[in-house]
């Protein structure tokens, strides 16, 4: 899947994922922002919560976002993105 597209679905199910897991901001990130992702690739996307990142709503949006993506998804909540990453998923904002 391309950059578009993903960022596509992201923004299409953003209002379902604010409701049912409390979402603030996801961001894409990665091979597939850069458009260098291959077959087996995986998704990389960075999540920022409204309080706290619980297990529950932590592997719920991943789960959810494997399911509509279709693809393993590297999910990376915005406290654990290590500094010098932060300025790769600037361009990914969904």
């Amino acid at each position: 899947m391309n950059r578009n597209d993903t960022l596509q679905m992201l923004r299409q199910h953003k209002a379902e994922l604010m409701k049912r897991y409390d979402v603030n901001q996801l961001s894409l990130f990665g091979s597939t922002v850069r458009n260098q992702a291959r077959a087996d690739s995986d998704i990389d996307i960075l999540v920022s919560f409204n309080g706290a990142a619980t297990s529950k709503r932590y592997f719920g949006v991943q789960f959810y976002l494997e399911d509509l993506l279709g693809q393993p998804v590297d999910l990376v909540t915005d406290k654990a993105l290590r500094a010098e990453l932060r300025p790769y998923y600037r361009e990914g904002r969904s």
